[in-house]
């Protein structure tokens, strides 16, 4: 297993994984929104990058997509892990683990100070892996 970062040659397995991601959620996502979404990931000025697990083929099969931005409380940006999934599969392999580190060094590298991320409060699987990289935050989240 090797992490990298997303490839224009990798969008048929990111659709796959995107979409199973978005299935895990049992939410909806606008096709033109994917496509947009396809289309930040590939420029390096959209504030937006892809992090692909990718097997001895380099074929992905688990995914990452981050966010850095400025805050209002530092002088450097922070980086938000938006979504994180990794084929069920490949699940167990220490894939998430290996996405969330090399997230991890991509704000290092960035100088951002702050990773963060949301989950499910039911992501029980997942949860579990995040207890052991990260702190939980004491922050409730809302919504409108």
């Amino acid at each position: 297993m090797r992490i990298r970062k997303i490839e224009a040659k990798d969008k048929p397995e990111w659709r796959q994984l995107f979409q199973g991601y978005i299935a895990f959620y049992e939410a909806r996502v606008a096709e033109d929104v994917i496509e947009l979404t396809w289309r930040r990931l590939l420029d390096a000025d959209s504030g937006l990058v892809g992090l692909v697990a990718v097997d001895d083929q380099d074929r992905p099969f688990g995914l990452a997509h981050v966010l850095f931005h400025i805050s209002t409380w530092c002088p450097t940006t922070y980086c938000y892990l938006e979504d994180l999934f990794v084929d069920p599969s490949y699940r167990g392999t220490g894939a998430g683990r290996a996405l969330i580190e090399a997230v991890y060094r991509e704000a290092d590298a960035r100088g951002s100070t702050r990773t963060y991320w949301v989950t499910h409060d039911t992501n029980a699987t997942a949860r579990a892996l995040y207890d052991r990289v990260a702190s939980k935050a004491p922050f409730v989240q809302y919504r409108r």
